[in-house]
């Protein structure tokens, strides 16, 4: 097996910076580095993960800002205390991805 070092992060932290350049408007989020499976199908590679808590306006600014399809958008209410959107593409040729977890209040559901 061979280590994956910082010099094979460097295209996802370039395209990480030109995201954060070309809009420093978005709202803060988690931000990390991280091996995925490109949308195209492939071998992992180095991309980019935004998380955010409990502002879905947040996740949408986002989504907004990248480009990604809103029809893309998934939806996991599997769990009653872990829910959230999520939603995969690419930014300079790099896997993104943005997801929010949130509180799910059905209001179906008991009060």
């Amino acid at each position: 097996m061979t280590e994956d070092t910082t010099a094979e992060q460097i295209k996802a932290a370039s395209a990480l910076l030109s995201l954060l350049r070309a809009h420093p408007g978005l709202p803060a989020g988690y931000v990390q580095l991280k091996r995925m499976v490109p949308q195209a199908g492939g071998s992992p590679q180095w991309g980019i993960a935004v998380r955010d808590h409990d502002d879905l306006s947040h996740f949408e600014q986002w989504r907004d800002a990248l480009g990604l399809d809103p029809d893309h958008v998934t939806l996991n209410t599997s769990q009653p205390e872990t829910n959230w959107i999520e939603v995969a593409g690419s930014w300079s040729g790099v896997p993104i991805e943005v997801i929010c977890f949130f509180a799910f209040i059905d209001p179906d559901g008991p009060q």
